[in-house]
Order: structure tokens, then C-alpha cells, then sequence
């Protein structure tokens, strides 16, 4: 198998070879080559999915597979059932990965020469320290970061870029080209294609393309899709807040991103305290300046109570110019964010007259806004955070648990204000000032939680955690406010207003930050900054009202994915759509801006339903159409996609036009887009937006189905560590149809999966194995039975098949892929493997065999297809091709003999436990490993089964109320409590020793409750739906071999004479009397039945 150790890979080679081999079939006969039919299609007829498109910046990964596979095998499923499929696909080079990785190339041959000689110091650093890996996406661009033994950058643990460049296997000559960021868009596509076809994907491969203005056609329509929602007004230029990255000078995307992906900016309100003079020699060169302690909050309603001001003691903090008077005291991170927010007295370059820490800080005397007190004072607080807000915050004790500890610390011990120098006239006099009135909390709220959680410290961090939350959210929503202008008021409503007051009065400011660190591709720390640029109005009232009906109608196949959805319908906003760096298709109409990465990859899947007529097999676009990109006019695009007239004067002739337009409408809205959901945040979101928008209603999106991330043994995927594939490096490992499999049987749900090397290896055994069987088989196709199936184990098999076809249908409509491998692959192995031992001598019918092996192979086919087509075409020698040889016909399941299979193998087990327990006298068996039946072989020894096909008693009475309070069409029982009523005025309930049989009867009765919502009112029959004396007398010789005895009797374990058969063992049927489902079995000679003292 495909591991290390020396073990042999012959398994893996031969299913590489029959790979080879089934491509060959499909690409000489163009079979996943999709065309519209002349009539528009019915609901089921066609199906169209895709996938996002990966970013071109490296080799595709198991990541970006899994996500694909779910596609993949969805499509290929409709296709083997008939349906026209279109699965297209095309790779998505717009944005800044690749021009900001080129330049990092560049400026690693200036820095270290040609090729780079990197610093030694820095080798030995790597060594001793691995560099950081890069979270991995399960189904966007590639995001490498290099092998253990690369260097570390200076910068957020990356790698050089020139030995990612050679990770991938480049000679040092070749790595020197991709400082031409055009050079990646050749290089990468091709190798991309390459792996997938090697895959197995059934892609139309005409109608891939890529993106950027490399490829004039998709440029152009790109064109066309942001002006016509600028001409909607659905694109404004507008100042707004936005993540930035300093280094490359533009805002900063979700897919721009190293890490912090989803991140947004947080809006806090800055309060200027200003700073009382005289001021301290340490500041004393602010003199002639107004300098404020800048406090970011959440809450400027609170600071009517404000006593104090916190900073942190060992902080390291600066005195900021903002404007040619005014300074402020804060973090250097938040100066660096406010100056990119025009509060700066250079632009985008915060100068800083004072470095200062917080002990300077401590005992400032200060004048804030809105606070009672006249005068307060910046004292120490140790869990103040120097990495969000501004590192100096306001205090607030009645309302906020932290201040209220933090505050009462300082009061009560006299060594904690003696250690940083703290006076008590700057403490001591200060006293909660009541501010807020909160219904079961009063207007001190933070000291009642305090009290009520009996928190004794501000150390005491989960305690503190559990206070805000359960007074802040109540605060907000159901405080009134009792001081200042707006008493009397609620909080909610005056939120806002004290904030514009304040902003207004010039006494704060508005100030952003990033929510949670977010770093560039190009290795810097983002800010927020204030942009003058192009925005799409995501989130305007009208639109969005449009997308959530579009979603209200969507498949999504999980709650946790429609949530997902609503979340993010309800918080998205303008969304930055135009960069100045990277590659991409210029703004038509402001060509100093790009259109961002994830504003030009929204409605593209339309693209697809023409884009043979534009590629013709030839993703950038450049010679092999007859139709030229500058006929592609915006008229042109309106009368294929939005129902415009015919243009007059594209230069494109009338039937062509036809066709182009009769594609999209045949293929469109598409069926499904698989994806991680990652993206629900923006791409998938952006997706709806922009069909609403530019597409009629009947042209909307069907379907999403999104997935978690990718494990690979049960750990991270990361390269850093090593625990990293490629998907070529998957199939060299494993082949496609093994790593196929393991994705298969990874996990379909939201959380994330696990790819497990160990099943791509079993996979790859079981598949050869299957090929060995269905050979031998073949070859000696003459022992089979011949003539029809009419033994018990023949019906039971073909029933088995008939399951495994009907369930596994269902699993994948439902997209439910690894139930669809263990009920159309394992199931049926398993049914066929004890229909094999069932048989006997009698040996295994003809036809059975071959409908197995029909059945199987089509029902593994999405899954494996490359195995399905080398033993539908080398092996069974079928015509066509098993990719669309239709689904298997199969009879409705009789769930009835399915039951009563299920009983004689589950009689078989508990007889063999029985025996156990007889012969070798414990339940543990022969300590020595004898088996049983070797024993019984020596002793030659005959069953007695009892069978009693009735319940009777206690349990025939469960039975008739349970029957009585169930409703077959609905397959529901009235509540426990009329069931429990009606058990205690039968009559059972007026025994004497109810209290006892009750006890029998709750677990007797929820068994059979369950059995008949499966199962309907039959599973309630005062007897098995089937006759259990005729299952067993049928498999008389099934059972004499499961259990090595010489002879084997049924018989009714309520008749004298049978009974009388038992001898003295009759004692072990009264003490375990057969009930219906339970034989009892009872195991001695044949010359001993029916003596008085067995012997054996």
C-alpha cells in the first residue's frame, strides 16, 4: 500500500494505471463535454454547480479538494442519473497575493543578490524556531508559507518568499521569472488543470478561464457588471472606515489577508480628559498645549460617573501631536491607527514629542467630559489592555464591574497604592456616583453583581467576565439614565445622542480599530483608516430586503448555514470594492483604482455558460474564438444575462448571440455552490447581493452547501509542521480514487473534517481487492447457481441491494456523501459477504452476483469513478460508460424481511452466547482460546431452539395501549402522561405487585415506541411481522454451520411435548422463556434430547 516502510505500492500503482486509463476512455470520447439541449429544462433534467475559484498562488491542497469533492460527487451523481451536468471551472488571480509575493521576490534579490544568499543568524534562528503557520483555507487560495527549514522573516514569523518559490519544487533559474506577477497567471492555471484532471473532475474544460485584464474577455465583463450597478447606484464613492494595510497603501480585503479574515473595523468613542496644569517635568515641553489622556469606550452614556482614569503601570504609551495644539497621551498602536484617520499633524505619520509609561501617567490630574466630579486622576489598574482601545480608559465604578473591583482594591489596601506611588486624597475621597437605574439591580449595578457573584478581587478575571455580561446587555436595553440633561431617559434611546453631544462639543472624537489583529499578505499590521474611495451599498434597506428573500428560498442543507447567513445579511455594510495595488480589471471609470478581488468574483458563474464560446478551451482568452473581446460590448452582456434587446452592431452574428443566450438560460440560476464556510462572511453573502441585483428573479441561486475545514490525521493542516498535501502529492500517495474515497468518508457537516491517511490506504486495498474478487468471480462464472433467486439468503440479498440503492439515493440527493459510502460501498460488502456464507453449498446465484456487482459498481461510481469505469467497460464489459449509465433500478426495500434477516442474525449471535455459556461453563469461554465450535464438532452436539411467537402478560397489555394511543399517519404516540394513566387502570395497574412490573414495562414500552415510529403501527403486533419458526426452519443449515452442531430443531417454547425434549435442561427455559424475538436455545446430544440427565 501507499505508506512508508518498504511496504509494496503494486495495490496503488495498478489503480494509478486503470486512472490513466479511464481518463483516456472519457477524453477521447468527451464525455463531461456539457451542451444545452434545444428545450429549456424541467426541474431535475440539468444541473449546474461550481466552486469558488482557487487563488493562483501555489499548488492546490487537500483543502481545496475537500471542498471540491463535495461538488464533484454531487455532480457526478446527478450525471450517473441521468441529468445534464455542467461543471466548469476557472482560477482566480485578481487581488494582491501574487503581485504583492513578486515584489517580495524583487526585494529579496536586491537585499541578498541573485540567487539570495539569506543571513546565517537568521538560519540558525529558524532552526531553533519554527515559523508560524498560516491558517489554511478548506476552498480559497493556497496560502504557503514553506518548510521547516526555511528562514524566518523578520515580520509575523514568514518565510522568504524565494524558498517558498522553492518548496514548490522550482530551480533557482526559474524562481528569478516570477518577479513578473503575469509570470504566476502562466505558471500556476496549467498545473492546476493538470492535478484536477488527474483527480478525476468531470469539468468541461472549454469554458475555464482566468481572471485579471490578461484574460480581455472576462476584463470586459467585469467592466460590465460594476457599471451597471454604479448606473443602479448601488457603487457610491464615499469616506468610510475601512482595514488598512500602511505597507501597501489600500485598504486591506478579507482575502488580502495573512490572518484575520472577517475582521472589521470597531467604532469606540474617545474621550478627551484633558490634562490639569502644571504639568510634571516629564511633560513639561507640552506646556503651551492642550494634552488629553485619550479614553476609548463602548459607553460614553456612563461618564457622568466617572472617578477616575486607568492605565497600565508598565505600559508603554506616547504623547501624540494631533493638530498644532492639541496632543494626546495614548498607545503608539492607536496613534498610528488615529493618524491614518486625519488626526495626526502629519498625515498617516503620528509624531510623538513623549515617550512615557504608565507610571509616569499615574496621580495626572485630570477635567473629563461629563463627570460630576470636578477633578479626577489617573491611577493604576493592572488588567488595562495596551493592544485594543487606546490603552487609557475611563472608570466608571457603578456600572462597571472591572472599575468597581479595580477601584475598591486600591481604597482597601494600603500597600497596593503605596506601590505605585498612589496618594490617597486621589482615591479615597472618590465614591460611587449613582448614574443608571437597572431593574434587580438598582443604580449601582456593578456592586450588586460584585455582591451577588461574591467577587472579592478585580484578579478575579471569569467571575468579572460573568458580571459585565450580565449587567452591561441589561443596562443598555432596560436602564434609565438619572443625571444630566437626558434623565429620566432610557439608554438605548440616548446612546448616541451623548455620543454626538460630546463629538459636537469637541470634547471626543470618533475613533476605529481593527476588532482583533489583522495582518496583510504583505506582512504588515492593518489599521483603520479613513478612505475616500468606492463602495458597494451592501446593506441599503431595499437590497437587502431582495437578498433575504433570495436566501428565504434557498437550499442550504444545514440550520447552522442559514444562521450563518442571516448573521451576516444583518452587519454587513459598504464594502470597500476598488485597491490601487494588485492585479485585477480597472475601474471603467476611475482607472487609478482596481476592482478588489472579492467584488469581481460574484455573479462570474454566468461567465461559464458562455465562456466556451469566448475560450474554446484557451483560459486567457487570447486567439481561439471567432469572437472578439471589443465585441463584447455592455450591450452585448444585457441581452445574454438581463433580457436585453438584441445589439445591432456588435459585429456577432444574430445566431451566435441566440446560442450564447440560449446557454445561460438552459444552465441558469445554478443548482449548487460548494464552499467553505469561510466565505459565508462576504463572498457567498456578495453573491446573493449582486444577483438580486443584476438578475431577474427566475436567474437567482438555487443552492449553497458549506463545509468546514480539513484535517489531515486528526490534526491542523499546516506546512510548517509538515502535516500538509497537495492533491498531486495526494494522488501520487495514494491515487485519485483512494484520496477520493478518505474525502468521501471525512465528514460532510459544517465542523470541520478529518482526512485520515489510514482510510485512503484501506481504500486503496479494498478497491484492488474488490477488482481480485469480481475477476475471480468472473472466471469461474460457471459454479454460479443458475435459475432465478428463490432461496431465503437470495431474497434477502436482493432485498439488501434494493436498500443500498433506495438509501443510497436518498444520501446523495441529500448530499450526504459519507452515508452515501457506507450504505452504497460498506452495507453492500457486508450484505454480500454474509450472503456468501448464507449460501452454503448451494453457492451463490448467477444473476444476484451480476446485479451486485452492476449495483455496486454504479452506486460507488461519483465516489471512485475511475474504478467504477474500469469494471463497468475491462470486467462486466458494459457499453458506454458509468458516469451516466443511469441510476440502478431497484424494488421499494421490504423492510419486513430486512427485519427478520436482522432477527436470525442477531439469534444467531445470542445462540452462540448461549453455547458459550453451556459448554464451556462462563460467559468469558475457554480461557485457552477453544473454540466453540470445535468443541461442539468433538461432542457432536444438536440445538434445541424455543420460540414463543406471541407476547402475552404484562407485555401484551403494554402493547394494546401503546396501539391504542398511536396515530399511524403521523407516526406519533400521546403524551407519556395519557400512556402512563391508561398502564395504571389496566390491568396490570391493578396488580399488587405494579410498582415491580412497571419497572419491566417503561423500558419494554419506549423500545417498542421507537420500533414503531421506524418501523409503523406493525412494530406494535402482539407478534414479529414475520413468523419466526419459518425464518429459522428456512436457515436450519446457515445456523448448523455459524455454530458447528451436528442437527438443529425449532420448536414452540409453550408446548408440553416440546418441551419435554429439553430433560433436565427444561430448567434454563423457565428461567429464560423465549419471548417474541428472544429464542431460547438449549444445546445437547442427539441421544441425550429428551433424557432425564444430558451429558455433555
Amino acid at each position: 500500500m501507499a505508506s512508508e516502510g518498504g511496504k509494496s505500492f503494486a495495490r496503488r500503482d495498478r489503480l494509478l494505471e486503470i486512472e490513466a486509463k479511464a481518463r483516456a476512455w472519457w477524453d477521447d470520447n468527451h464525455v463531461f463535454k456539457a451542451e444545452a439541449r434545444e428545450k429549456l429544462p424541467e426541474p431535475g433534467e440539468k444541473f449546474f454547480g461550481n466552486f469558488p475559484f482557487p487563488y493562483m498562488n501555489g499548488f492546490l491542497h487537500l483543502g481545496h479538494a475537500f471542498s471540491l469533492s463535495k461538488l464533484e460527487f454531487a455532480a457526478a451523481y446527478h450525471r450517473l442519473r441521468g441529468a445534464n451536468v455542467l461543471l466548469p471551472f476557472a482560477f482566480h488571480c485578481t487581488g494582491m497575493p501574487i503581485k504583492a509575493s513578486a515584489d517580495k521576490l524583487a526585494r529579496e534579490i536586491q537585499l541578498f543578490g541573485e540567487p539570495p544568499v539569506f543571513p546565517a543568524a537568521q538560519e540558525k534562528q529558524e532552526e531553533a524556531q519554527e515559523a508560524e503557520p498560516e491558517a489554511e483555507n478548506a476552498n480559497g487560495g493556497a496560502k504557503y508559507k514553506g518548510k521547516k527549514s526555511k528562514v524566518a522573516a523578520k515580520s509575523a514569523g514568514q518565510v522568504y518568499q524565494w524558498e517558498i518559490m522553492r518548496s514548490f519544487g522550482l530551480s533557482d533559474s526559474e524562481i528569478s521569472k516570477f518577479q513578473d506577477p503575469y509570470k504566476w497567471l502562466t505558471f500556476f492555471p496549467p498545473l492546476a488543470v493538470e492535478d484536477l484532471k488527474a483527480f478525476g473532475l468531470g469539468c468541461d474544460w472549454r469554458r475555464s478561464f482566468i481572471t485579471t485584464d490578461m484574460n480581455p474577455f472576462f476584463d470586459a465583463f467585469v467592466k460590465w457588471q460594476v457599471r451597471k450597478l454604479k448606473d443602479m447606484g448601488k457603487i457610491v464613492k464615499d469616506v468610510r472606515y475601512a482595514v488598512y494595510s500602511p505597507l501597501d497603501g489600500q485598504p486591506c480585503a478579507d482575502h488580502d489577508r495573512a490572518s484575520g479574515e472577517g475582521v472589521q473595523p470597531q467604532e469606540y468613542t474617545v474621550i478627551k480628559m484633558e490634562l490639569v496644569g502644571p504639568f510634571p517635568s516629564k511633560l513639561a515641553v507640552l506646556e503651551g498645549k492642550k494634552v488629553f489622556l485619550a479614553a476609548a469606550t463602548l459607553r460614553p452614556e456612563t461618564m457622568y460617573g466617572q472617578t477616575n482614569a486607568w492605565v497600565l503601570p508598565d505600559g508603554e504609551y506616547g504623547a501624540f501631536e494631533i493638530n498644532e495644539t492639541e496632543v494626546f497621551i495614548l498607545t503608539e498602536r492607536a496613534a498610528l491607527n488615529l493618524a491614518y484617520q486625519n488626526y495626526s499633524r502629519i498625515p498617516q505619520k503620528p509624531t510623538c514629542l513623549v515617550e512615557l509609561t504608565g507610571q509616569d501617567l499615574i496621580g495626572l490630574p485630570l477635567k473629563s467630559p461629563l463627570a460630576l466630579n470636578q477633578i479626577i486622576y489617573a491611577l493604576p489598574m493592572l488588567t488595562v489592555l495596551t493592544d485594543k482601545g487606546t490603552g487609557i480608559v475611563t472608570s466608571v465604578p457603578s456600572d462597571s464591574p472591572d472599575d468597581y473591583m479595580a477601584l475598591h482594591d486600591l481604597k482597601k489596601k494600603d500597600a497596593l497604592r503605596e506601590k505605585y506611588g498612589v496618594k490617597n486624597e486621589w482615591v479615597l475621597p472618590f465614591d460611587i456616583i449613582p448614574i443608571i437605574d437597572i431593574p434587580e439591580y438598582g443604580n449601582k449595578a456593578a456592586e450588586t453583581v460584585c455582591a451577588k457573584l461574591n467577587i472579592k478581587s478585580q484578579n478575579e478575571k471569569e467571575k468579572l467576565a460573568e458580571a459585565k455580561k450580565e449587567t452591561y446587555l441589561k443596562g443598555f436595553n432596560e436602564g434609565t439614565l438619572i443625571v444630566g440633561e437626558f434623565s429620566g431617559r432610557k439608554v438605548q434611546e440616548v446612546k448616541l445622542l451623548i455620543r454626538s453631544m460630546l463629538i459636537e462639543a469637541g470634547e471626543a472624537i470618533s475613533y476605529s480599530e481593527p476588532e482583533k489583529r489583522v495582518v496583510s499578505r504583505s506582512g504588515d499590521e492593518c489599521v483603520v483608516a479613513l478612505t475616500d474611495q468606492w463602495y458597494i451599498t451592501y446593506g441599503e434597506t431595499e437590497w437587502k430586503k431582495l437578498a433575504e428573500e433570495c436566501l428565504a428560498g434557498m437550499s442550504l442543507y444545514s440550520d447552522e448555514t442559514r444562521h450563518g447567513f442571516e448573521h451576516t445579511l444583518g452587519w454587513l455594510n459598504q464594502w470597500a470594492c476598488s485597491r490601487s495595488f494588485g492585479l485585477g480589471t480597472r475601474i471603467p471609470w476611475d482607472e487609478e483604482f482596481l476592482v478588489e478581488s472579492l467584488s469581481d468574483s460574484t455573479i462570474y458563474m454566468a461567465y461559464y455558460t458562455i465562456a466556451q464560446f469566448l475560450h474554446n478551451g484557451d483560459m486567457y482568452g487570447s486567439s481561439k474564438s471567432a469572437i472578439k473581446p471589443e465585441q463584447m460590448t455592455d450591450e452585448v452582456w444585457d441581452y445574454i444575462f438581463c433580457d436585453g434587446p438584441e445589439p445591432k452592431s456588435s459585429g456577432i452574428s444574430s445566431s451566435t448571440l441566440r446560442n450564447m443566450k440560449h446557454e445561460f438560460e438552459y444552465w441558469y440560476p445554478f443548482d449548487l455552490r460548494v464552499s467553505g464556510k469561510d466565505l459565508i462572511q462576504n463572498h457567498l453573502t456578495f453573491c446573493i447581493y449582486n444577483h438580486t441585483a443584476i438578475m431577474s428573479k427566475k436567474h437567482w441561486p438555487r443552492g449553497f452547501r458549506c463545509n468546514g475545514h480539513i484535517m489531515l490525521n486528526a490534526e491542523k493542516m499546516s506546512k510548517s509542521t509538515g502535516n500538509f498535501r497537495t492533491l498531486r502529492q495526494a494522488i501520487e500517495e495514494f491515487s485519485a480514487d483512494a484520496t477520493r474515497f478518505s474525502l468521501a468518508d471525512a465528514g460532510d457537516g459544517v465542523d470541520d473534517a478529518n482526512f485520515v491517511f489510514e482510510t485512503a490506504n484501506a481504500a486503496i486495498l479494498r478497491l484492488t481487492k474488490e477488482i481480485s474478487w469480481m475477476e475471480e468471480v468472473l472466471a469461474a462464472e460457471s459454479s454460479l447457481r443458475p435459475g432465478p433467486p428463490t432461496t431465503y439468503a437470495d431474497k434477502v440479498f436482493a432485498n439488501e441491494i434494493n436498500i443500498a440503492v433506495n438509501r443510497t439515493q436518498q444520501n446523495y440527493s441529500d448530499y450526504m456523501f459519507r452515508d452515501a459510502l457506507k450504505t452504497g460501498f460498506y452495507d453492500l460488502q457486508t450484505a454480500r459477504d454474509e450472503y456468501r456464507f448464507s449460501c452454503g453449498a448451494g453457492g451463490m446465484n448467477h444473476d444476484l452476483v451480476w446485479r451486485f456487482m452492476d449495483v455496486q459498481t454504479r452506486l460507488i461510481t461519483p465516489i471512485c469513478p475511475h474504478y467504477g469505469e474500469y469494471v463497468w467497460r475491462e470486467l462486466l464489459k458494459k457499453e458506454g460508460f458509468v458516469v451516466n449509465a443511469g441510476w440502478p433500478v431497484a424494488d421499494a426495500p421490504d423492510l419486513t424481511l430486512q427485519s427478520a434477516n436482522k432477527y436470525l442474525q442477531d439469534s444467531i449471535i445470542l445462540m452462540r452466547k448461549l453455547l458459550q455459556k453451556q459448554v464451556l461453563g462462563s460467559k468469558k469461554g475457554n480461557k485457552k482460546g477453544t473454540s466453540v465450535t470445535s468443541v461442539t464438532e468433538d461432542n457432536k452436539l444438536s440445538g434445541l431452539i424455543y420460540i414463543n411467537e406471541h407476547f402475552d402478560g404484562w407485555k401484551a397489555e403494554c402493547l394494546k395501549i401503546l396501539q391504542i394511543n398511536f396515530d399511524k399517519d403521523s407516526r406519533t404516540f400521546s403524551s407519556d402522561m395519557v400512556i402512563q394513566e391508561a398502564l395504571q387502570n389496566s390491568s396490570i395497574g391493578q396488580s399488587k405487585d405494579f410498582k415491580q412490573i412497571q419497572k419491566l414495562c417503561m423500558p419494554f414500552m419506549k423500545f417498542k415506541k421507537d420500533a414503531a415510529v421506524k418501523l409503523g403501527p406493525q412494530a406494535l403486533d402482539l407478534k414479529l411481522p414475520f413468523g419466526e419458526i419459518e425464518v429459522l426452519q428456512e436457515n436450519l443449515d446457515l445456523i448448523k454451520r455459524q455454530l458447528g452442531l451436528q442437527d438443529v430443531e425449532v420448536l414452540s417454547g409453550t408446548a408440553p411435548d416440546a418441551l419435554s425434549k429439553a430433560g433436565s435442561l427444561v430448567k434454563l427455559i423457565q428461567q429464560n422463556p423465549p419471548t417474541p424475538g428472544n429464542p431460547t436455545a438449549i444445546f445437547l446430544t442427539r441421544n441425550e434430547i429428551g433424557r432425564s440427565k444430558p451429558v455433555c
